[in-house]
């Protein structure tokens, strides 16, 4: 059986169409996997477990079916999603992975990422990333009313927007020193990441490999791990 690896769908009541890319992705082919990675950015924004939209309680009950159906569930934060907490976890069935994790299946081995962590270019950015992943600033952000958070992840949308078209492209890519030095941590020759919504797959001067998984924005991608082989693919949105 394969496993599965997606991110950064960015799913949001304003784009159904991707909603429904998805669930028919968990329908259709997260089921016959033996696992599926969701390596952050699930969704546009998450302001925490306790979120009462229709879209969280879609998204839950979905991934509740999958796990039940025998498929094990994993799921990264993302800069999008840093809120994702126990309580999602537990309503899906999901296992909630740190920000750099080491997986091994079919004699393969590879660190699975986000990725935001090593865009390390970007100075304004990371001093984000740093206050928004603190223990405290998420409790206190917790802590907040439900329509107050809603209307902090609408700003917070709106000024990275803005921020983000004015940055150079080269800045808001990875550092490839940043890339090295976390594969040499983890003694890798893979590493699979999001985040940058640049899908491709790259040959690493000292010959490993590092892939990036697309947005589901025009298209649909995933990566699929199947004896001992990975396969970067990309589908319409209309059928997955």
């Amino acid at each position: 059986m394969s496993v599965l690896f997606i991110s950064d769908l960015h799913l949001s009541p304003e784009r159904p169409e991707v909603t429904r890319a998805f669930l028919a992705f968990l329908q259709q082919r997260a089921a016959q996997a033996s696992a599926l990675y969701v390596l952050g950015d699930l969704f546009e924004a998450w302001i925490g477990d306790d979120d009462p939209s229709d879209l969280s309680l879609q998204v839950q009950s979905a991934f509740r079916a999958l796990s039940n159906s025998g498929t094990e569930l994993f799921i990264q934060q993302g800069n999008r999603d840093f809120m994702l907490g126990k309580r999602f976890m537990a309503n899906t069935g999901a296992t909630l992975l740190p920000d750099e994790h080491l997986i091994s299946y079919q004699g393969c081995r590879a660190l699975v990422m986000h990725g935001d962590s090593l865009c390390t270019d970007d100075a304004d950015y990371q001093r984000f990333r740093r206050k928004a992943r603190h223990p405290v600033y998420r409790w206190l952000l917790a802590k907040l009313p439900v329509k107050r958070r809603q209307r902090l992840a609408s700003d917070w949308r709106a000024k990275s927007k803005a921020a983000n078209s004015n940055k150079p492209s080269a800045i808001m890519d990875v550092n490839a020193q940043a890339v090295a030095a976390v594969m040499s941590k983890w003694s890798v020759e893979t590493l699979i990441h999001g985040h940058t919504h640049r899908p491709d797959r790259h040959r690493l001067i000292d010959g490993g490999e590092r892939i990036v998984l697309g947005d589901w924005h025009d298209y649909g991608w995933a990566l699929s791990l199947e004896n001992g082989h990975f396969d970067l693919q990309k589908f319409s949105l209309t059928t997955t």
